[in-house]
């Protein structure tokens, strides 16, 4: 079965900094050989997480961010900013539970995405960055 792989990048503002990549990723499918299959996103670094949700302005820009602050509040103490002599430990923290990876199943070139389901980046760390994602597909 044949596999390709193509990147993705996306400038982020961090500090939970939604950013909607789903047509980031039909840019791909659009591009690629391979018709069905599944395509696998998965962000490099270990303060960001990629999930999906309902990509409107309350939720992307007030609602998560307002759940992770009670969650991996970005003032609390974290001895991973003890061992590095950072400010970043809450981003980690908010990273693992949303997870680096997500499974879509494609057909006919499209991810099979509800009608209010996005494929979302979600960037917790304390700076803006230059995130890589890689998008796997395995398919026909």
């Amino acid at each position: 079965m044949p596999v390709e792989t193509h990147p993705i990048h996306v400038e982020t503002q961090g500090n939970t900094h939604v950013v909607d990549i789903t047509p980031l990723l039909v840019e791909k499918l659009n591009l690629a050989d391979i018709t069905n299959g599944i395509a696998t996103l998965f962000v490099i670094g270990s303060t960001a997480g990629i999930t999906t949700v309902e990509y409107e302005p309350g939720l992307a820009n007030h609602d998560l961010k307002a759940f992770f602050e009670k969650v991996a509040p970005e003032d609390g103490v974290y001895k991973h900013e003890e061992t590095w002599n950072d400010d970043n430990g809450h981003s980690h923290i908010r990273a693992s539970l949303i997870g680096p990876s997500l499974s879509v199943p494609i057909s006919d070139r499209q991810p099979m995405l509800g009608t209010w389901q996005q494929i979302v980046l979600i960037d917790f760390d304390t700076r803006p960055r230059r995130r890589s994602i890689v998008v796997q597909l395995i398919g026909e």
